[in-house]
């Protein structure tokens, strides 16, 4: 499936920065009865509305598809550490896309890696993990791909450092990784954990994030589910282990985390994963999102780090306990236990206690949008000094019990500090991120509505009054848009006035986003929008 949307994708499966990846990422619908066969170039409907779902759930789009371009007509540019590379176009157009390809043409693609023109594919495309998809499934997603309209798109140049722009060194490459062969089911295992490992060892190549990745940035032979580092975010454990894996949820928290992106003690999805989760995981049947779960409490639980209670590390930081206590408590609490349905838990949470900090130190930096009925949290990291912002990711990691290594530190904080900016931060370079996930900040954005003439005239004196006035319109205009959707959607819409406004100081235009977009969460709640 994206991400990355927001990576590392030459010579590992990640998936870029615009999307992902944050685990659990993709799905096949193996349950579904296989369509009778039609002749090859022409499909029946029930091949291709199949293919369609494999497409969605394995996020085909994410990569293939760039900001305000056509849908699988590429363009995106993955950032990686050896360059950047282009993501070619995969919609049937017969000179710049894949249209005069066959069936065993995109079949090896997937399969064995090897493009119709007989070159080896960058593992960018995550072949490795293909390979053990099913023909028909395979040509389900080629069905349905070759009944989009034809964008002629032609590829971009990618800028590859050498040796990694010689693609003979691919094969060498696929020597060492590539394990061809179509999934095995274990006919010791009940079919909902084979169906479950089918979808997350195949076309959902879950563990390119959450396996790590070697020097030769392969994560097929790497720690299994352990955890990883991907495009400056950590995609944490999601082994059975009750520690800092998913050991210690049930399956319906899990489930209703990779369907919403929050459940009871897990928090609030963040970074690459909440695009995965929002664009692909959402749409998945809950029997395919049972599967997963199942397969993964399958795994033998490994722990990725030792305690540092066994470690004997002394316990968490007093200056970092200080720097918690005057930004944090007041929604979080004292104990770390948030306030229920509103702020997240720290304590257990699967992103604190992961064995990297970048989860924490992000969040702290970049804020998160809000979230079914989560409040949106502010960037509160704009404001502190880097050495804070790692003091304080180092005493949630280690505070009421959590006992994670407390390696963050100003430098790691600092780097990330110059690429981290979400809809509650205007980006280091002092512009506001574009994206509208769900389509409400477009509907608002009509001139007709009179909202975006009202947000113009808000400001920290106004901002109550004028949110009470805007609410309304945002009603009409959109009857059906949810409790988040309209926080984000403002945010968005505000966030370009807060730039541009000279009346308000550089250093001050972030908070002023935040509490805007705090405002319009708390009435919202206060008069029971819904």
């Amino acid at each position: 499936m994206a991400k990355q949307r927001d990576g590392q994708e030459v010579f590992s499966m990640n998936l870029p920065p615009r999307r992902r990846r944050w685990g659990l990422v993709g799905l096949f619908v193996c349950v579904l009865a296989l369509p009778v066969r039609a002749a090859p170039d022409q499909p029946n409907t029930d091949q291709v509305a199949r293919g369609k779902y494999l497409a969605t759930v394995g996020d085909c789009a994410a990569c293939h598809t760039t900001d305000g371009g056509k849908p699988f007509a590429g363009g995106l540019m993955l950032a990686t550490p050896f360059g950047p590379i282009s993501t070619p176009n995969i919609t049937p157009d017969q000179q710049t896309g894949i249209g005069t390809w066959t069936d065993d043409d995109f079949y090896r693609a997937l399969h064995t890696g090897i493009g119709k023109d007989g070159k080896h594919l960058y593992p960018a495309m995550p072949f490795p993990w293909y390979t053990k998809v099913t023909r028909d499934d395979v040509l389900a997603i080629k069905a349905y791909l070759f009944s989009l309209p034809p964008e002629n798109a032609p590829r971009k140049p990618s800028h590859l450092e050498f040796p990694f722009n010689i693609r003979a060194g691919l094969a060498a490459w696929d020597e060492l990784f590539l394990r061809e062969g179509p999934f095995k089911p274990d006919p010791a295992k009940p079919a909902e954990v084979n169906r479950g490992a089918y979808i997350v060892e195949g076309l959902g190549h879950c563990g390119a994030c959450h396996n790590g990745n070697n020097l030769l940035g392969d994560t097929t032979l790497a720690r299994g589910l352990q955890g990883g580092l991907i495009t400056d975010w950590y995609a944490p454990n999601i082994t059975a282990d009750v520690h800092d894996g998913i050991g210690k949820f049930t399956d319906d928290q899990l489930v209703t985390y990779l369907k919403t992106g929050v459940a009871p003690g897990m928090g609030v999805v963040a970074g690459p994963m909440a695009q995965t989760i929002h664009d692909s995981l959402s749409h998945l049947t809950d029997a395919d999102l049972h599967a997963i779960v199942a397969y993964l409490k399958s795994t033998p639980p490994v722990a990725s780090y030792a305690s540092t209670h066994e470690t004997g590390f002394t316990g968490p930081n007093p200056i970092g306990r200080s720097v918690y206590l005057n930004n944090c408590a007041s929604c979080h609490q004292p104990n770390g236990e948030g306030l229920k349905g509103s702020v997240p838990s720290l304590v257990g949470n699967g992103s604190v206690i992961a064995r990297g900090p970048e989860d924490v130190l992000r969040v702290v930096l970049g804020g998160i949008e809000a979230r079914e009925s989560y409040a949106p949290m502010p960037a509160i990291g704009v404001s502190m000094t880097d050495q804070q912002i790692a003091d304080v990711t180092n005493y949630i990691r280690q505070a009421w019990g959590n006992a994670a290594p407390p390696t963050a530190g100003p430098g790691t904080a600092g780097t990330l500090r110059k690429s981290t900016f979400t809809e509650m931060r205007i980006g280091p370079d002092g512009h506001c991120p574009s994206g509208d996930p769900s389509g409400v900040a477009a509907a608002l954005a009509d001139p007709k509505t009179g909202i975006t003439d009202t947000l113009r005239s808000v400001t920290l004196a106004n901002m109550l009054q004028s949110i009470e006035q805007i609410l309304p319109k945002v009603k009409a205009a959109d009857p059906q848009a949810k409790q988040a959707e309209i926080v984000n959607a403002l945010t968005v819409l505000y966030c370009p006035i807060v730039e541009h406004d000279a009346n308000v100081p550089d250093n001050l235009k972030v908070p002023q986003l935040d509490q805007f977009s705090d405002r319009v969460y708390s009435e919202l709640v206060t008069n029971g929008h819904e």
